[in-house]
């Protein structure tokens, strides 16, 4: 039992540096087994500060006190009334948004998932394909229609311009 390995093994289990073969650690070996990294577009990490990062609500629901309230010169309430009044609008329009995004927000985002779904599955299997499809048969539709143009209408026309051709006006002026 000299002849053996460590650990009571007739071999030395190979040792790779570079990782397994199906996962290598290293660019090096990645690149060798022309492996490129996988995305899951399910699983990736969305931004918890920046929660509108193509700016879609821009316009629409930046919303503030002075927004909605404001008192002209001369017509000012109590500073004590209008802080309180600041106050009261804002926290009361954070907590109930919160609040109703904490009620309807997983249903909305389950009807309107279920919605983009659907209208994704119609482009895809109905709309392109009935495009697609209305392109290759009006193709063919235009080569006979243009070959019957260029057979009948172009002779005709070509005649009745060489008719009227030879005809001259002259417009004169009798004073």
């Amino acid at each position: 039992r000299s002849l053996c390995f460590p650990q009571g093994f007739l071999y030395a289990a190979p040792v790779r540096e570079q990782g397994n073969i199906y996962k290598p650690n290293n660019k090096m070996m990645a690149d060798e087994l022309n492996e490129k990294p996988v995305h899951d577009v399910h699983t990736k990490e969305i931004d918890l500060v920046n929660r509108d990062p193509k700016h879609l609500n821009d316009d629409v629901v930046k919303i503030d006190f002075e927004d909605v309230i404001a008192e002209p010169e001369g017509t000012h309430s109590f500073d004590g009334i209008w802080k309180a009044s600041f106050t009261t609008f804002t926290v009361t329009k954070y907590w109930f948004y919160r609040l109703l995004s904490a009620i309807f927000g997983i249903p909305m985002a389950l009807i309107w998932g279920i919605y983009f779904a659907i209208l994704s599955f119609l482009h895809i299997w109905a709309v392109v394909p009935c495009i697609r499809s209305y392109l290759i048969e009006i193709q063919c539709i235009s080569r006979v229609y243009s070959i019957c143009i260029h057979t009948f209408c172009d002779p005709l026309f070509e005649a009745i311009g060489k008719m009227f051709s030879s005809i001259r006006f002259t417009v004169r002026k009798e004073i």
